[in-house]
Formats: structure tokens, sequence, C-alpha cells
């Protein structure tokens, strides 16, 4: 993690990685009239690493755009000005046209259960797998039979309390370590809504899996195990718990919801003390990270092995906590506003041959449908959706913002498609660009950091290997910028450079 950053788009960035930032539904009355003027980059802000005590002031607002150089863009493959074309589009009160009103309500008449993606983040160790395993079958996503099976097998390999987690650790490296790898993609559903878990793996050397996860979440479930010296090993000794959550902030998650699981564990057997000693450690720390925890975190005790506070309240186990279960608390929150009708943006989680080129991903901006015809950014190449795939593989005839669907293409080859390309619609393609002016937090780092300084850009599912050209401005906590440009920057400090 010493060379991984880490970001978040705050203002309109229009390049074409960035699926999650606004400019995405740009209704601006600005028309660019130059390439310059259409892709001229803007700040972003990144996070090196992950804990840190640097905790930018909440009342700074980020700073005003400078006036960066123009970006670099293929000579070969002029670019054309999304932005403006999207907004000539609109009416003249920058409202959508009745036609595309009228194509709104449609599909979310057809998709009338609003799409959440929550993605599992804690400690490795800490019950996620067995929590999300849990939940698929008590919302009858995995049936008894199969459960069953899961257990003889998970007892014969000597692993008996592990066989809630298989149903979402499905490959053999996972099941026999333990350990998840991959960031596992499970759905389930409820009487008010339809929910993609995501299931990020917690040890240490997989992080870049779990930053892929982070950028298809809305809402993030923080699983932290109560049991004596679990809790302490996870936040307190250079854990996880920590790292995940600033990861999860910067991503743009920006409800928590804080599982404090094992609650059943012998040496906790739902004890208010242990469970009042964890928030109280807990909350400082979030606070610091950028999270309010009045408004945007919840706290849950819950076993995830027996259900107890999952699906169903926790009842007489847990006399002093009256409160929602897990799945009632999920259903309980606001609604994620979803640009139906915006420009599509479709970052490219995965890729691969199955009788047909297959891609997946979550759909951020937009809405597609079956023989609808799509581009590939940025390599520019246009191709056409032949199939959608939904819920437990099930064919769909279109799919909106917010989804997470697997799609097959006609009319490219797989190995064309890469992680981190974008699918976008041929109108409105998005900006390619090769540099860009960004606001650089620092969270942690041994070094201190200059021109020519080389890392790795994580930036929603796609990862570059990137230089930092120039240091232009350093940042105050009292959102000043200084007027020379600085030698070097360290941790705790902020700054504006040229990626």
């Amino acid at each position: 993690m010493a060379k991984d950053i880490e970001n978040v788009i705050k203002k309109t960035g229009e390049m074409s990685l960035n699926a999650k930032a606004k400019a995405f539904v740009p209704r601006s009355s600005a028309t660019p009239t130059t390439l310059e003027a259409a892709a001229a980059p803007k700040p972003m802000s990144i996070s090196i690493g992950g804990l840190s005590d640097f905790q930018p002031s909440p009342a700074a607002k980020e700073p005003a755009p400078i006036a960066p150089s123009a970006p670099v863009a293929p000579a070969t493959e002029p670019v054309a000005a999304p932005a403006a074309e999207f907004d000539a589009a609109l009416v003249a009160d920058g409202s959508l046209p009745d036609n595309a009103v009228a194509e709104e309500e449609m599909l979310l008449d057809e998709h009338f259960k609003e799409h959440m993606n929550v993605i599992f983040i804690g400690h490795v160790d800490a019950g996620k797998s067995t929590l999300g395993g849990n939940i698929l079958y008590l919302t009858d996503m995995v049936d008894k039979r199969t459960m069953e099976k899961y257990e003889r097998e998970a007892k014969e390999a000597g692993r008996e309390s592990w066989y809630l987690s298989w149903a979402l650790d499905t490959n053999q490296e996972e099941r026999a370590k333990g350990k998840t790898v991959e960031c596992g993609r499970a759905f389930f559903e409820t009487s008010k809504r339809r929910y993609t878990i995501l299931d990020a793996p917690g040890h240490k050397n997989y992080v870049p899996n779990m930053v892929s996860g982070a950028a298809q979440a809305d809402v993030a479930v923080l699983v932290i195990s109560a049991r004596k010296g679990e809790f302490e090993t996870g936040f307190e000794r250079g854990g996880q718990t920590c790292e995940h959550a600033v990861l999860v902030k910067t991503a743009g998650v920006r409800t928590l919801v804080v599982a404090i699981n094992k609650m059943d564990d012998p040496t906790v057997g739902w004890d208010k003390s242990r469970y009042d000693e964890i928030i109280t450690k807990l909350t400082p720390f979030l606070k610091k990270t950028g999270y309010n925890p009045k408004t945007n975190v919840i706290f849950i005790p819950l076993s995830g092995f027996t259900g107890a506070g999952v699906k169903d309240r926790v009842g007489n186990a847990c006399p002093w906590y009256q409160g929602a279960s897990l799945l009632e608390t999920l259903d309980g929150l606001q609604a994620v506003e979803r640009k139906i009708n915006g420009p599509l943006r479709i970052p490219i989680s995965e890729s691969y041959c199955e009788m047909g080129t297959i891609v997946s991903g979550k759909i951020e901006s937009g809405h597609i449908c079956v023989n609808q015809k799509v581009m590939i950014m940025p390599k520019r190449r246009v191709c056409e959706i032949s199939n959608i795939y939904g819920m437990n593989e099930a064919e769909e005839q279109s799919a909106i913002s917010g989804d997470n669907v697997r799609i097959k293409l006609r009319g490219i080859k797989d190995d064309v498609v890469q992680n981190g390309f974008v699918i976008v619609d041929c109108k409105y393609p998005s900006h390619s660009i090769c540099e860009f002016d960004a606001l650089l937090a620092i969270y942690e780092t041994k070094k201190i950091i200059t021109t020519g300084f080389k890392s790795v850009l994580h930036v929603h599912t796609a990862t570059e290997e990137i230089t930092l050209s120039k240091l232009l401005h350093k940042v105050n906590s009292k959102n000043q910028r200084s007027r020379m440009p600085p030698q070097f920057i360290k941790q705790g400090e902020m700054c504006i450079v040229r990626i």
C-alpha cells in the first residue's frame, strides 16, 4: 500500500475513467467551443494509503479550479464534446423533454424495486462472508438443501463453522484458506428493495480487490468482531478495519452501517458494556474519517452465524437493544438518487470470453436495453448489446442506473476490452485524457513525495500506473493555496498536483 493511491472525484472531471463524477449529467449552460475547453481537467481528491491522524477542516471547501494546461488527447481520434451535446437535448429550463420523461417513467415501472449495492468490509475473520451467506439463506436465495450440502462438506474438511461463508466463497482456494480473495458478488431481495452483496476481502494483501468493490457500492456494512482480542487486532494494531473505512469514504460511500458481529460469542455474551466500548472507540475515528456519527453511521449488534439481528430483531437474547435488524435498517435507508436519463456510463469491473464477450459492472448513469449500440472508451470501439443478465443470471430486456449487471456484447473481441474501460452512449461519449490536476490528500506515507513520484491510481474499476509530473500548490486547512509550488509534500498535507 506504500504506493497505492485511492481517489474520489469531488468536482466534475470529464475523463473516460471517471464514471461516478457529476460530470456524467452535465447541465451547465456553458458550451465548450474547443477540445481543450471541453476536456479541461478539474481538481479531484485522492488519498494515499489508509489511516492517519490527518483531518481536513470540515468548514473548508474545495479550492476553486486552477488553470491547468490542455489535456493530452489522441491525435488520430478527436474527442467530441458530450457535455455540449447533452445540454442541447435539454429544454430551456434545464429539464428533460417530454419523451425522455415518459421513457424514464416506463423504465421505473419496469424496475419498480429500487436496487442497492451493499459492500461488506472489515478486518479478516470478522465474519463478513458468514454474515453474507446467512443473509442469502434467510432471504431464500440459497435453499436449505444446498446449505446442508455446504455444512456436510465443511464438516468433512474440518471447517464446520465456515459453511455459511461457502455460499459466497465459491472457489476451492478461498474455502481451503477461509479467506476471501476476490470481491464476491451475490443478490438477494426483500419486500422493498433488490440488493447486490459485494463481499470484500479483509486481508491486506487483497486491498486492490476491495477497492474495485468499493467503487460499485452505494452503502457499506463495516463488520466488527466483538470477540475479545479480535476487535483490538483489527482496530488498534494496524488492522484493516480503519483502512477499509477510509477507502470506502474516499470511494464516495456516504452511509456506513456498523455491524458489531459475534455478540453471541462466550467471551461477549451479548454484554452491553462490550458493545458500548466498541462504539466509544470507533466513533471518534469515523468522525475524523469524514462520517457524521449522528446522520451517516448506524450501529447494530448481531450474530452473523446464528442470524440473530440479521433478518429478525434480536429479541430476548439482547433486551437492552430494541432497534431494527440489519435488513430492516437497509430497507429504511434513504433512496439513492439515480441518473436514469443521464449519459450512459458503465465502468467495466470484469471481462471474459464465454460464447462471446461478457463484461460486468455497475451502471453509474443512464440505462441500457437489448440491441442497443454502445461505445467502449477509450478505444472508441462501437459494439452492440446482445444480452443483459441481472439477478441470479436472469435475462433482462433493460437495466437502469444503479443495477449491477453482466452484459454480452456483439461485434467486439474480449481481448480488446479491459477492466477500467467504460461503456458509453455513442451520441454522448466520455472524454479521454492523459493528464489532469488533482487535489491530493496524503493520509499515510513514510517518505516525502516530490515531482516524478510514481504510484498506482485506483479510479473506479481502473488501475493505472501514474507519475506526479508537477506539484502546483500546497493547500492548508483554511483552504489557502501557496503561491510558489512546493518542493515536496509529506503525510498530513494537501497539495494540488498534476498527474
